[in-house]
């Protein structure tokens, strides 16, 4: 009999934040009382359950005979480990083990493949706070940072943390779960928020953090649906209470050698996990020989987080490039169409083992800059497929689209 791939659910690892029952196409993935399960009967291995997943509990597969059932997972305190079959082709551990990454990989197709942490970054704490046990923060501020008329409202919110030690890195992101309910009656779902304050507070030296955060509302019907968690986190006052969880992510990381030319690719929001590296570099490395490079993208200068604050900041620190597409009408430009503009530069800081490349933002944006960069890299006789397999392998490749 050959082997069946069985996608499960980690136990151990897994925050019972539903994202994965909530997002599977096919409703292959349910729960109990203890455990979340994936019926192995149901599952395409579409892999649309992966990138959403906070705590990467999802990310994992076996190799087996006889596909567990859901009564076996429900009972499971930790996954069991793989089963060893004679008729698995080279047979033992390395072989279930190779198939188990083959997997991963294309689980991870189109998200820079599975992240591997810069070698120089700090080591993460992760998955400090759960549902069950979150953080409080308290509200101390929250200020809206896109022009009043501009159609993005998008909001820096700072979040004091007073007794709870949430140590975090640069490129790291808390969960927020709303207070209340679905129509349903079941908790709202948690949701995922870069972290937009260096690791020393965002107040230097306190014990605080400070999030990114676009007030989401769409039309259905004619009618309007506002974002559960962004409306409320948009919506908090000073003096305000907010449970978080996590942190989470430990490979889209910050290098912490001051030799590391950092290229960071975003859009909207995505530029929150930038401005913490921007500003833990300016705090403690202003000086340092590895160049910043930032690519930042919005429809208009109103709508461009940080706008004033980006302004501000020395050239000697940060070369920026600010690209809109709404700015000049008949003249839109993309990031994209500006790194092509800037491709000397760009292949010159690839041919540097101390460059690394962060893209965050939407992800109708990372074809485009993908193009870019396989342009740029064949124009000078390179093939980016290969670079970037290097790159990513060596943890300086960098997505994280939503």
């Amino acid at each position: 009999m050959n082997p069946i791939r069985q996608h499960l659910i980690d136990p151990e690892i897994c925050i019972r934040c539903n994202t994965c029952e909530d997002i599977c196409p096919i409703n292959a993935i349910t729960h109990n009382d203890d455990n979340y399960l994936v019926n192995a009967e149901i599952c395409d291995l579409s892999m649309d359950c992966i990138a959403p997943c906070p705590t990467g509990a999802i990310d994992n597969w076996r190799l087996v005979e006889t596909p567990y059932t859901l009564e076996q997972q429900g009972e499971w305190e930790e996954l069991p480990p793989q089963q060893v079959s004679a008729e698995v082709p080279g047979g033992g551990d390395e072989a279930l083990e190779s198939e188990a990454n083959g997997l991963l990989d294309i689980a991870h197709a189109g998200q820079g493949g599975k992240g591997v942490a810069p070698a120089t970054a700090s080591t993460p704490s992760i998955n400090i706070y759960t549902r069950d046990k979150p953080a409080v923060a308290v509200v101390q501020g929250n200020v809206r940072i896109t022009h009043a008329d501009a159609e993005s409202d998008v909001h820096h919110i700072i979040l004091d943390l007073g007794s709870s030690a949430l140590p975090v890195l640069e490129g790291q992101s808390v969960g927020v779960v709303p207070p209340g309910a679905d129509p349903n009656g079941k908790p709202h779902v948690m949701r995922l928020y870069s972290i937009a304050s260096p690791r020393d507070g965002e107040r230097p030296n306190h014990n605080n953090i400070a999030l990114t955060v676009k007030r989401v509302e769409y039309q259905v019907d004619g009618r309007t649906v506002k974002g559960i968690a962004s409306n409320y986190l948009c919506d908090l006052q000073r003096g305000d209470k907010v449970n978080l969880t996590g942190p989470f992510g430990s490979s889209f990381l910050m290098p912490n050698h001051p030799q590391a030319n950092i290229i960071m690719i975003c859009t909207g929001t995505g530029s929150a996990p930038f401005r913490a590296m921007t500003e833990h570099r300016r705090r403690h490395m202003p000086d340092a020989p590895g160049r910043l490079l930032l690519f930042f993208g919005a429809r208009t200068r109103g709508e461009l987080p940080y706008f004033g604050p980006l302004m501000k900041l020395p050239s000697s620190l940060i070369d920026r490039e600010l690209v809109f597409s709404r700015e000049t009408p008949g003249a839109k430009e993309y990031v994209q169409d500006r790194m092509l503009k800037r491709a000397d530069d760009i292949f010159q800081l690839l041919q540097d083992e101390n460059t690394h490349i962060f893209l965050c933002g939407l992800k109708a944006m990372d074809q485009g800059v993908f193009a870019a960069l396989e342009s740029i890299c064949r124009n000078n006789g390179v093939e980016w497929s290969s670079l970037s397999r290097t790159m990513r392998d060596s943890g300086r490749f960098h997505v994280e689209t939503y």
